[in-house]
């Protein structure tokens, strides 16, 4: 059985805020009894794009277990590379931030959805033909997650599908006969989602920073479409099992400390 953590859209800015709500998820990963398969977090890291943001970021998902991270629309890819992963400068400014994980029973392919100054997401040539690589070196039998920050489909919230992931039917096209696809993971819609995409399960993780409020909750203004600390910061769980992935949603409690899974 592999279990892999799913969190997006932490958000780190310089406020105690962020670094609470992220720092307690950590912290109940941390208290866990058992050894993750890996944790992944799927965009927005910083809130700013800021050098200061993801040098606070490296600090607080400090983690003994396997971590993954890609951008999101409110992350800058130079700064996400050099300062969060302390890669060397890309011999192109602005180049994608493709990783690729490998475990022994999984495969994780995180894809850079983001576009340089936009909201929107889309997939370059470039990350769409990083993909199928990783996948043609990907033993058959071995399940693979494919994950980026913005959801390729709509999902029926107004704000988030306006900013979602276009040019979709370029990435349906590519994974059409990838049978070792287990599912997509995403992030940015700030709530936790279940659907289908190309056949597939689609997982979107809950939002740490914030939740997204849905079309039929009660909206005070216009605008008012976020609670921002009504909420507990929320993850999910992906079991991946004998074939089949199941996922779980689980909220933190930020004023409870964890430790080693029980409350103190």
């Amino acid at each position: 059985m592999i279990v892999i953590a799913h969190l997006s859209d932490i958000h780190i800015d310089s406020s105690p805020r962020s670094a609470e709500r992220t720092g307690a998820v950590m912290a109940y990963l941390e208290s866990l009894h058992v050894d993750l398969d890996a944790v992944v977090v799927t965009g927005d890291i910083a809130d700013h794009g800021l050098e200061s943001e993801y040098a606070r970021v490296r600090e607080l998902l400090r983690t003994r277990h396997p971590l993954l991270v890609c951008p999101g629309n409110h992350d800058r890819r130079d700064a996400f590379r050099e300062v969060l992963l302390g890669a060397p400068p890309a011999a192109r400014p602005g180049t994608p931030v493709n990783q690729v994980l490998r475990r022994d029973g999984f495969v994780l392919a995180l894809c850079d959805s983001s576009v340089p100054g936009e909201d929107e997401g889309f997939l370059a040539d470039e990350t769409l033909d990083w993909l199928d690589g990783v996948l043609d070196e990907t033993p058959d039998g071995v399940p693979v997650l494919v994950g980026f920050h913005h959801p390729p489909t709509a999902l029926g919230m107004p704000f988030v599908d306006g900013i979602r992931q276009f040019g979709e039917d370029r990435l349906a096209e590519r994974t059409a006969n990838r049978p070792g696809i287990a599912a997509f993971l995403c992030g940015h819609a700030h709530t936790a989602a279940a659907t289908t995409f190309a056949g597939r399960p689609l997982l979107v993780a809950p939002g740490v920073i914030s939740s997204s409020k849905l079309p039929w909750e009660p909206y005070e203004h216009p605008n008012d479409h976020v609670y921002r600390d009504e909420m507990a910061p929320s993850l999910a769980f992906h079991v991946l099992d004998d074939g089949r992935i199941t996922t779980h949603f689980r909220s933190v409690p930020l004023r409870e400390p964890v430790v080693f899974g029980r409350a103190v």
